[in-house]
């Protein structure tokens, strides 16, 4: 990939991942478990599962968070190294678009036709608080897009570190 095209993507990572980072964080520093099960409609039930997907919510805050930083020392070389930028990109596509995609707790999952005829690809495994599926619904926009872009990040990157240690 040329240089000046991987400094692009570099940037646009960095900017959609400190807007991810800054929404994640707003809404983890607003809410809180308590306040999410009170106003379910069946607290007994709905503890764990909030439970788990603030969980997931504040790891995705720290890889997004690190990856974040790591992009920006990309960006703020004096001269652009291509391979730590792709090793940041690979973290960007690893840990968090799969982090999000692939939530530990299981909250939500993706469902891949749904994004062909214009709904929503997430789907939640119980009904959730408004403004968390409005933050999920937003941030899967965001997490598709990025996924869109590092998709090379996903096989080719590790394919050549691999050959790199053979020869």
């Amino acid at each position: 990939m040329p240089e000046t095209q991987l400094k692009e993507i570099c940037e646009e990572s960095y900017h959609r991942l400190k807007k991810v980072c800054m929404e994640v964080e707003k809404f983890l520093n607003s809410t809180t478990l308590a306040q999410l099960v009170e106003a379910s409609k069946e607290p007994e039930q709905y503890e764990e599962y909030y439970r788990n997907y603030l969980s997931d919510f504040r790891h995705l805050l720290v890889n997004c968070e690190n990856a974040y930083e790591k992009l920006g020392i990309c960006l703020r070389r004096a001269k652009f190294n291509k391979e730590f930028s792709e090793e940041a990109l690979y973290l960007v596509y690893h840990t968090c678009v799969n982090g999000f995609f692939y939530p530990k707790g299981e909250v939500y999952e993706e469902d891949g036709r749904n994004s062909y005829t214009g709904r929503d690809a997430i789907i939640f495994h119980k009904e959730v608080d408004q403004r968390l599926k409005e933050l999920t619904l937003g941030l899967s926009k965001v997490f598709e897009y990025l996924r869109d872009e590092l998709q090379y990040y996903e096989t080719d990157y590790i394919t050549m570190k691999r050959m790199k240690v053979v020869q």
